[in-house]
């Protein structure tokens, strides 16, 4: 275990997840000296911070009085401190190591949030990409990503409208069998088989409410996941996406996704029931195409039933199909990356959608690691190199990115689409720049302000609970909603 004592708690989330990236296998306790660290420096002039922030301003070439530098430690110059302290940590922890991070100081999950916004601010990208490379230590080819996502992004998202247009989010919280590495509010639809009914009629009251607030506001897009929505049979597919389509308009609409995740969960009559109310976009994800690991992480499958599901898509009319992989896998090497993305590039997707690993302190994987260390986690630059060379050799091009704790490798994941295929949702739930409603057990409803501020408001993700306080989460997005 390490422990880390720090002067007081402002960037206590920072330092644990930067130490943590170094050592992804020890356990990170961070403390503060509280009392004593005040009593210590009541008769000093300056705290450690105020001399960090000292540096930053003289690295800037500026020189401030003692009352100024505290003046300055709100908004930009307290950014300006931390960045500083993460720069600090960093240095000595690589020399310490003698390794690097392809991110860098960078912790947060969205890379490209940052090269987004000085483009908007007119900065040219040669320019945003020295300013991630000297503030945050990113390595060249990550810098490069995150510009050459950024333009993209934005080149799709140039027709959306931030301030009247808004996403819809509906989470189905059943999967046929639930994955070693999950962590998500799911649940194995055997056992609430008897309860899917109820769970939608409640669903359907949420629905509602949203569908009459946002009457006079854009639906852009609409994205239906979970869970495994198409665990639900044809006819309960057929009445939520019935009661969408009757609450909501969909004139405005760019964008109709079912996450059909699971090749186990297709049938010909689910397709039929999605193309017949305009889902564009599905998912048909095998995560690997090597049966040991499918076998070994419980997804309930084989191979060939993710390649039948596909061709049945195909033949159902569906052109937007996507397809997930996960690297760092159990057992997993190179080669077997290397073989799971020839399979893929046989079937033609329309993209791919490259995770890695992140070990969630919930999914059953992070209970039982001892049981899988032997086996090991192994993603590398060498590894996500030839992912991305691949996808672009199927005329499949990055167009967004996000990253999570605990990730393998310390990298980061990449949606790859051909032209035109993209999901527009995807962006924008990482990007937050439009208001996202959330309906369902464990959703997450942002509402994004015209001023930048991002006001949440969250569902209970026990499913029993969702179904017996409804009332509640629809009063919770009415405060939400309120102006």
């Amino acid at each position: 275990m390490i422990e880390i004592k720090m002067w007081d708690e402002s960037f206590f989330y920072d330092v644990h997840s930067l130490v943590k990236a170094f050592y992804p296998g020890e356990e990170i306790k961070v403390f503060s000296k509280g009392a004593f660290i005040r009593s210590a420096w009541m008769e000093m002039e300056l705290s450690l911070e105020e001399e960090l922030l000292r540096l930053a301003l003289k690295i800037r070439g500026e020189t401030v009085t003692d009352r100024q530098l505290r003046l300055k430690q709100d908004g930009q110059e307290r950014k300006e401190l931390k960045n500083t302290l993460k720069r600090l940590v960093y240095q000595a922890l690589e020399e310490y190591t003698g390794e690097s991070l392809p991110w860098g100081t960078l912790t947060g999950i969205r890379p490209t949030k940052i090269a987004m916004g000085f483009l908007e601010q007119g900065w040219k990208n040669v320019e945003i990409a020295q300013y991630m490379r000297d503030t945050y230590y990113c390595s060249s080819e990550k810098t490069a990503l995150a510009v050459s996502i950024a333009n993209r992004e934005r080149e799709i998202l140039k027709d959306i409208d931030y301030d009247q247009g808004y996403s819809l989010y509906v989470g189905i919280p059943f999967c046929p069998s639930i994955c070693l590495y999950c962590s998500f509010s799911s649940s194995p639809i055997a056992q609430w088989e008897n309860r899917v009914e109820e769970y939608l009629d409640a669903l359907c009251k949420e629905l509602a409410f949203f569908g009459e607030a946002y009457a006079d506001r854009k639906l852009n897009t609409i994205y239906i996941g979970g869970g495994t929505p198409t665990t639900l049979n044809p006819e309960q597919l057929d009445r939520l996406l019935g009661v969408i389509g009757e609450r909501f308009s969909y004139a405005h609409l760019k964008e109709l996704t079912v996450e059909a995740g699971r090749p186990d969960s297709l049938t010909p009559e689910k397709l039929k029931v999605l193309k017949q109310h305009g889902v564009g976009r599905i998912s048909v994800n095998p995560q690997t195409m090597k049966q040991e690991t499918l076998d070994i992480i419980g997804r309930r499958h084989t191979v060939e039933q993710t390649k039948e599901a596909f061709f049945m898509a195909r033949e159902a009319g569906f052109t937007n199909i996507n397809m997930d992989l996960i690297i760092g896998l159990p057992g997993e090497d190179k080669e077997d990356v290397r073989r799971t993305l020839k399979e893929l590039g046989d079937l033609s997707p329309d993209s791919i959608t490259v995770h890695s690993l992140a070990i969630k302190r919930a999914a059953r994987l992070a209970l039982f690691k001892e049981k899988y260390q032997e086996m090991g986690f192994k993603n590398s630059g060498e590894i996500m190199k030839m992912t991305f060379q691949s996808c672009v050799e199927q005329e499949l091009y990055p167009y967004y990115l996000y990253r999570q704790k605990n990730m393998a490798g310390n990298f980061e994941n990449v949606g790859y689409a051909r032209d035109g295929k993209a999901g527009i949702y995807n962006i924008l739930i990482m990007e937050e720049k439009q208001t996202i409603v959330a309906c369902g057990a464990g959703s997450i409803s942002k509402r994004v302000y015209p001023d930048g501020r991002i006001e949440r408001s969250e569902n209970v993700k026990d499913v029993s609970q969702y179904i017996e306080r409804i009332g509640e989460m629809i009063e919770r997005k009415r405060v939400l909603l309120e102006d």
